[in-house]
């Protein structure tokens, strides 16, 4: 009997330990996934875009937030780029750019719009511009995609590169958790302490990674 009682609690840990391997498995496969398709992307806005040249004018004043609490939750895309920013077609959808993280060896398409399900394949402008100095760029915490943004630190730089060809520098200011339901914590300090926000969800989804970054302009 007492052999008995012991086999369920070691079926359940052996389930569960079977389980987390198979979701690990899952996030490693999406991930994968990922970052092939963002580099398919990446190829093709390599020959649509002109070769960089460095951004060295003064940029406007930022723009407000948008008032909906689209941070939240993901819920509803924006299927649009504000009519200030150019983009490229690649596959059907619009581009506005790709941006590089030279601190993590990655390179990545921006998407002009965002939804759930352009997060699969590649980081997304969730609001502002490059030139309103308020652009916030969300991304899944995929390693392939933003999920080592916590590594940045202060002084690290950030290469944006537009449309257009025009390549903006910044510099990592900080980097903090934000609570996944605090959008005026998210949209705070804009065109006065920084000019580009990355964010990505942790692993429980309860709050975001966020990297706050000042641009950097040649004279």
């Amino acid at each position: 009997m007492k052999k008995r009682i012991w086999i369920l609690p070691l079926l359940t840990g052996i389930l569960l330990l079977c389980g987390a391997v198979g979701l690990v498995a899952y996030n490693m496969y999406q991930s994968n996934a990922a970052f092939e398709k963002s580099q398919e992307v990446m190829t093709e806005l390599r020959q649509l875009i002109p070769e960089p040249s460095a951004y060295t004018g003064t940029a406007a004043a930022g723009t407000e937030p948008p008032s909906d609490d689209l941070f939240a939750q993901y819920e509803e895309p924006t299927t649009a780029p504000p009519p200030e920013m150019h983009n490229v077609t690649v596959d059907g959808e619009n581009y506005c750019g790709y941006i590089t993280l030279p601190t993590l060896g990655l390179e990545l398409p921006v998407m002009s719009g965002w939804s759930y399900e352009r997060l699969r394949t590649s980081p997304c402008r969730y609001s502002g511009t490059v030139e309103g100095r308020d652009m916030i760029i969300a991304a899944h915490n995929y390693n392939s995609h933003f999920g080592r943004i916590k590594e940045l630190s202060q002084g690290d730089e950030i290469w944006f590169t537009d449309a257009d060809g025009i390549q903006y520098c910044y510099r990592v200011d900080y980097t903090e958790n934000i609570d996944g339901y605090d959008v005026d914590q998210m949209f705070s300090g804009q065109a006065s302490d920084w000019d580009m926000t990355l964010f990505t969800c942790t692993l429980s989804g309860q709050s975001r990674v966020t990297v706050r970054a000042s641009i950097i302009t040649e004279e």
